[in-house]
């Protein structure tokens, strides 16, 4: 099996294209921010690590971590960020190996992770990715589709890959089927598992 990460910064396609592969048969995805949520729902040892550190302050009525609030905090301060990873990264290694045993068992030839922070956080287990693809687009492409997503203000935050393992770079300029081609594409140029 193929494990490959998808990267690159809001409005690339990332979530859109891992979406479609995973309709082929053989392949899977994974929403990363979503899978790094749940590792801190109430009660969780990652929600009363995020607790202790940044305090009440990011609690919602129902006493769930409340994402805007937590990004709100961590946004503007690099220092409560790298703490913010340092908390939640290992918790989500931990679930992508389980997933990884999990998709091997069921046959799965190709576990996609999408996700913004793949390939620039020193925090996750990169020795677990054949590869991790990184969409390019440009600021234009990418705001057009923000806008058109209704998420215009994710544009602000941008990331520049680290090469933290094998990097793949992939054009995200075309549409969404073609972004998908250019990845299986790059993944068939990949060199064997062993």
């Amino acid at each position: 099996m193929k494990v490959i990460g998808l990267a690159g910064e809001a409005g690339c396609g990332k979530s859109a294209v891992g979406r479609i592969l995973a309709e082929r048969k053989g392949v899977a995805w994974v929403d990363l921010d979503r899978f790094a949520w749940e590792t801190y729902r109430s009660n969780t040892p990652t929600y009363r690590k995020l607790l202790s550190r940044f305090g009440q302050v990011i609690l919602a009525a129902d006493a769930e971590i409340d994402r805007s609030r937590l990004a709100q905090v961590v946004f503007s301060d690099s220092k409560a960020l790298a703490d913010l990873n340092a908390i939640v990264h290992p918790a989500l290694n931990e679930k992508m190996r389980a997933v990884i045993k999990e998709e091997e068992a069921r046959g799965t030839q190709v576990l996609f992770f999408e996700g913004a922070l793949l390939g620039v956080s020193p925090y996750v287990d990169y020795s677990l990715f054949d590869a991790v693809l990184w969409f390019v687009a440009k600021r234009e492409t990418r705001a057009e589709r923000l806008r058109a997503a209704g998420r215009a203000q994710h544009l602000q935050r941008e990331f520049t890959s680290t090469k933290v393992t094998q990097t793949v770079y992939i054009s995200a300029e075309g549409t969404i089927e073609q972004t998908a081609q250019l990845v299986l594409e790059a993944i068939d140029r990949l060199p064997p598992n062993e």
